[in-house]
C-alpha cells in the first residue's frame, strides 16, 4: 500500500484566490491519496479571496485551518512528516521572506522546515513584472530545492470558465505534489 500524502496549503495575499479555492476543491477529490490536508492563510489571503471570490468558503472544505502564529502546528516541525508544502497563491513577500530563512509566522516557518527536511515545497507566486528582488529570491528558493510554478495558465485546452483557467495550472501542481489527477494532457 502507497503512503498516503500529508499536504500543507499555505495562502497568501497575493492577487489569485480562485487558484487557492479551485486547489482545495481538486485536494477534496483526491482524498483517497492524501492523509491530511492543513490550511494556514495570511490575514490578507482572507480579505483578498473575500474580496474577489466574494465569500469565506475557505471555511468550507473540512481541512484543519490553523492561526498563522501557531508555531504548535504539527507541520511547524519536521517530525510531523508533511510530504509537501503548496504555498498557492504566494506573494512576493512570503517568497522573499523565505529567501532569507526569515521564519515569522506559520507560514515561513513550514516553508522552511520543508526545505530543511529536503521535502516538496511549492511555491505558485502570482506577480507581474518582476524586479530583480524578485528574480533573485526565485534563485535563491529554487537552488535549495523548492519549485517555483508560476500562476501562468495554459490555453491549449480550451479553458471557458475562470475555475477551468485556474484548473491548467492547479492540475500541475498537485502533479508536482506527487498526486494523481485526471487533467489535460498535451498529445493526449
Amino acid at each position: 500500500m502507497e503512503k498516503k500524502h500529508k499536504i500543507v496549503v499555505a495562502v497568501t495575499g497575493a492577487s489569485g484566490s480562485i487558484y487557492a479555492q479551485t486547489l482545495l476543491k481538486k485536494l477534496v477529490l483526491c482524498k483517497d491519496q492524501i492523509e491530511t490536508v492543513s490550511l494556514v492563510m495570511s490575514d490578507n489571503a482572507k480579505d483578498v479571496w473575500k474580496l474577489e471570490l466574494g465569500n469565506e468558503s475557505y471555511q468550507d472544505f473540512g481541512f484543519e485551518i490553523y492561526k498563522k502564529h501557531d508555531f504548535f502546528a504539527p507541520f511547524a516541525s519536521g517530525s510531523a512528516n508533511y510530504t509537501s508544502m503548496i504555498i498557492c497563491p504566494s506573494s512576493m513577500g512570503t517568497l522573499g521572506r523565505i529567501a532569507s530563512g526569515v521564519s515569522d509566522d506559520l507560514i515561513t516557518r513550514a516553508a522552511d522546515v520543508m526545505l530543511k527536511e529536503r521535502r516538496k515545497l511549492i511555491i505558485i507566486p502570482r506577480e507581474t513584472p518582476l524586479n530583480l528582488i524578485h528574480i533573485n529570491n526565485i534563485k535563491t528558493v529554487t537552488e535549495t530545492g523548492a519549485i517555483i510554478c508560476p500562476a501562468s495558465p495554459s490555453f491549449y485546452n480550451k479553458p471557458i470558465t475562470f475555475e477551468e483557467l485556474a484548473s491548467t495550472v492547479v492540475d500541475r501542481v498537485i502533479h508536482l505534489a506527487g498526486i494523481e489527477i485526471d487533467s489535460y494532457q498535451w498529445g493526449s
